[in-house]
């Protein structure tokens, strides 16, 4: 998309009420999961290093726009992340990509809340609650299943169950926590081609032995978090170190 400074929303379209700023959140969020999906070659294509400082923007209206940031201080919306097209050919594709989505979920929580503040308590609960039950820009982009409040899967399977998006028609043992060869290894590893280790960010390799946090259900190589195949048959409910330490602090 071209890139031109980014106009400023007109203040009869702020929206007032909890549906209203919902629908502007989901449709700004569609947008951005375009940019970051089917649209990613165009997107990637309109950040060009060499140009100005850039940002990616979700409109209203479900578009997405690559554009410099808005000339009104202070602006008349939250800005995204500045420069996000001077990294582009300095880190990994899927890294960067990442990048951008955190930072495009992150910029629109601050927009909800922007139009949020004047709501009561219980009325901005509520929107974020609403918010929440969506996936987020990151988790569509790497097509991570979104995770519902019960801590489990659509199965009714715990995460530490199975191995990443394991098949429903694939029985696993109930602690069995190791992803082992199979006979169909090359279409697993196809399957799972957007699983990435938590702590390393390596790719998903079904000849490699992996745990699942029942916390924050991301995938781990065993031997990033130092678990044998043996300790996890004794593990019932598994926390990777950074959920431990969280808990460690709040405690």
């Amino acid at each position: 998309m071209e890139t031109a400074r980014a106009p400023a929303a007109p203040a009869t379209s702020r929206p007032r009420t909890v549906e209203a700023i919902f629908r502007d959140f989901n449709a700004r969020r569609a947008g951005l999961v375009r940019a970051l999906t089917s649209d990613v070659d165009d997107f990637f294509d309109s950040c060009d290093p060499d140009k100005e400082n850039l940002c990616l923007y979700g409109h209203p209206d479900g578009t997405w726009e690559v554009s410099l940031p808005a000339e009104e201080v202070p602006p008349e919306l939250p800005e995204p992340a500045l420069g996000i097209n001077f990294a582009r050919n300095g880190m990994n594709r899927r890294d960067w990509l990442s990048l951008v989505a955190v930072h495009s979920d992150s910029w629109l929580l601050s927009v909800a809340f922007f139009f949020g503040a004047p709501l009561t308590a219980n009325e901005r609960k509520r929107l974020f609650s609403m918010i929440n039950d969506l996936p987020n820009v990151y988790e569509s982009m790497v097509g991570r299943k979104h995770r519902d409040r019960s801590g489990v899967d659509s199965s009714g399977k715990s995460r530490h169950s199975s191995k990443p998006k394991q098949r429903t028609d694939d029985v696993r043992p109930k602690n069995s926590r190791a992803v082992a060869r199979e006979e169909d290894e090359d279409e697993d590893e196809e399957e799972h081609s957007e699983t990435f280790c938590g702590s390393c960010t390596g790719i998903y390799n079904a000849s490699e032995f992996w745990i699942g946090c029942d916390i924050c259900e991301r995938w781990f190589h065993g031997k990033c978090v130092r678990i044998t195949p043996a300790k996890a048959d004794h593990i019932k409910h598994y926390k990777c170190p950074e959920c431990s330490s969280s808990k460690k602090m709040r405690q």
